[in-house]
């Protein structure tokens, strides 16, 4: 027990007054009464110690009472465990998209909010952030109105960035009570691979789960085949139960233009597929009705007319096997001599291929570096006796790369780098058995250039970056076979589709996206992204032949977009969000540490603030007082 006031308690001293007062009263004179009056002295003596006793009595119970009223006055309180320190609370609210998950009539996330809501005293001081905002030393009435709209984050904070960004929201002042509370449900994915402990802070976590755990979600879709006719889409859906004919519905604008249903297997996965007409513009929407989340209930994507991609090789060989691999439907394939090559025609093409130039004029050089320079990709394929005094000043300054010797022996091309980004989704898995093309001479060289092609010595036959390549021999049927092997055509075929990334029919929201459009803007015009009201402008570097748009923080809601040029519409681009949060997986909180868990925001706040509160006493040593100035009357009316 403490006092407030401690320094009143010196008025105990003054009890000493009326213990002297008395003492000296019991100290008078004695009287010895004579024989005759005996009776009367028997009397007389048992009325003394009758008064004696009355006195004793009063004497203790004014002291009580005196003593009562000091100490009232003093104010005693008991103290919780952390009353006397003072106290700093930060809040983290998950407003997650699992959030939108069920809980009785309302969501995760609005039973989380009124949890705050009820649970944290109007006067009380704190911090609170989410996914994506932060409310920094407010009252529950500033910041009422925020928490009721408070929309769904589609950032997934980890606990590991949770931890950090708290640490940040305490004060440095030491000696203070800090109490970090977690408010979430917790799913795996917001678990970190490793959680450091926050020293000197409590860490209170608080999970609340969805009373249903049933939730189907449209992962994916794709171009599954297509022809000159028709196109065929493959939509994946997975759900945390086997479910049975769920009907699925495909939208192009508001119109419905397909409708099937979905069975799931053993694994949970289902799928579907949709057959349309090919070459027809599409701003697709799947769309699917269930009782769980909500964001993943949709997934938007758009088809185009491809632009084409423009081909140009330069040479006087024979060049059919890339007419066939650029084939019309795709690629706008062109071949010309080096003495019929009109330059202007150069800033036009996306991707221009040296094919087994003796020398490179100098004009030409030129020309190929404005080209490189505006974004072009570039492939030199060198012939049998190429001139190195002219080959080598171009490749030093394209690519840092020189031809150093001809070597003339047969060499297998045996090393394949199958994580370079030409081989992308090209093999299912690392290939060591098929039957390996050869060469018969080749030319070493000096590149800083990754090899993506190599022979067995480890020479490199094909190297290239940032759309420039350099095969190291000449590829014509005299001096190699591999125009005879399954090889050459992915990597010429995928040297063309990179030259022009043509975009995918649906972008993650949140993950960097490029995408060329075929515009050349001029020095004052720029691309326009919207969707309905919202409209941002994106990261965009203008060439002479595309516009290469990038897209990072935004946009954040998902949809069809339209990328406009002074007000037209040139392009569509579909962006969903990542289905990360869809299956409903949940930690178990007996696997962290904190310093208490609770399924109740209430409970919790209730705990904390019993800590942080004084009990009062002196109200209790006032009746105290009354109940003594109740015994004295006792005492005066019935002890005779």
């Amino acid at each position: 027990m403490l006092f407030k006031h401690p320094n009143l308690l010196w008025a105990l001293l003054l009890l000493l007054i009326p213990i002297f007062i008395h003492l000296f009263q019991l100290r008078r004179f004695k009287k010895t009464p004579f024989t005759n009056v005996k009776i009367l002295k028997k009397v007389e003596a048992q009325s003394r110690k009758s008064h004696s006793l009355k006195k004793w009595l009063l004497l203790f119970t004014r002291l009580l009472l005196l003593t009562a009223l000091i100490v009232a006055f003093a104010q005693p309180f008991i103290p919780g465990k952390t009353a006397l320190k003072s106290n700093e609370i930060v809040i983290y609210l998950d407003n997650s998209l699992s959030t939108q998950a069920k809980m009785g009539t309302a969501t995760l996330l609005e039973n989380m909010v009124q949890g705050i809501l009820k649970s944290i005293p109007e006067e009380e001081v704190f911090t609170l952030f989410t996914n994506d905002k932060i409310f920094k030393e407010v009252r529950i009435g500033d910041i009422k109105n925020d928490l009721l709209a408070l929309p769904y984050s589609n950032h997934q904070l980890q606990l590991k960035e949770i931890n950090l960004k708290a640490k940040t929201l305490f004060s440095e002042v030491e000696g203070t009570r800090k109490d970090l509370v977690l408010i979430s449900d917790f799913q795996k994915t917001i678990n970190s691979p490793t959680i450091d402990s926050i020293p000197d802070i409590n860490r209170h976590l608080v999970k609340l789960t969805p009373e249903s755990l049933v939730n189907i979600s449209i992962d994916t879709v794709f171009i599954n085949s297509y022809s000159s006719d028709n196109l065929e889409l493959k939509s994946i859906l997975s759900s945390n139960t086997e479910l049975d004919n769920t009907p699925v519905s495909l939208y192009n604008g508001e119109r419905l233009i397909a409708k099937t249903s979905v069975t799931f297997n053993n694994n949970k996965k289902g799928e579907v597929i949709f057959t349309i007409p090919a070459n027809e513009l599409i701003n697709g929407e799947i769309v699917i009705s269930d009782s769980g989340l909500n964001y993943d209930n949709q997934l938007y994507f758009n088809l185009a007319k491809q632009e084409k991609i423009k081909v140009l090789s330069v040479g006087d060989v024979d060049s059919d096997y890339l007419r066939r691999i650029y084939n019309k439907e795709v690629f706008q394939y062109s071949n010309l001599a080096l003495k019929s090559l009109n330059y202007s025609l150069l800033e036009s093409q996306n991707l221009i291929i040296l094919n087994e130039l003796n020398t490179i004029p100098i004009a030409l050089q030129n020309a190929l570096q404005a080209f490189k320079n505006a974004g072009g990709s570039l492939v030199v394929i060198p012939s049998g006796e190429v001139n190195m005094e002219n080959y080598n000043p171009f490749l030093m300054g394209l690519s840092k790369t020189m031809l150093v010797s001809l070597v003339k022996e047969e060499r297998k091309i045996s090393q394949i780098a199958f994580a370079h980004p030409l081989y992308k989704n090209v093999f299912e898995k690392e290939v060591t058995n098929f039957q390996y093309p050869s060469v018969n001479s080749f030319y070493s060289i000096k590149s800083a250039m990754p090899k993506i092609l190599s022979y067995q010595s480890g020479d490199p036959f094909l190297v290239g970056e940032d759309g420039t390549y350099l095969f190291t021999a000449s590829i014509s049927k005299e001096n190699s076979n591999i125009l005879n092997s399954p090889l050459i055509v992915p990597t010429l075929y995928n040297m063309g589709m990179t030259s022009l990334k043509m975009p995918e029919i649906y972008e993650m929201i949140g993950s960097k996206t490029t995408v060329d459009i075929p515009v050349s803007l001029t020095k004052d015009r720029i691309l326009k992204v919207s969707l309905k009201d919202f409209e941002f402008i994106p990261f965009q570097q203008s060439f002479t032949t595309k516009t290469t748009l990038t897209f990072n923080d935004y946009p954040e809601v998902s949809g069809i977009y339209n990328i406009t040029d002074e007000g037209k519409t040139i392009k569509n681009i579909s962006f969903n969000i990542p289905r990360e949060e869809s299956q409903l997986h949940y930690m178990d909180l007996d696997d962290l540490n904190a310093s208490s868990k609770n399924d109740d925001i209430s409970a919790l706040f209730q705990n904390i603030e019993k800590d942080n509160s004084i009990n009062e006493l002196w109200k209790w040593f006032v009746i105290l007082a009354l109940a003594f100035i109740f015994i004295e009357v006792l005492i005066q009316k019935f002890l005779k």
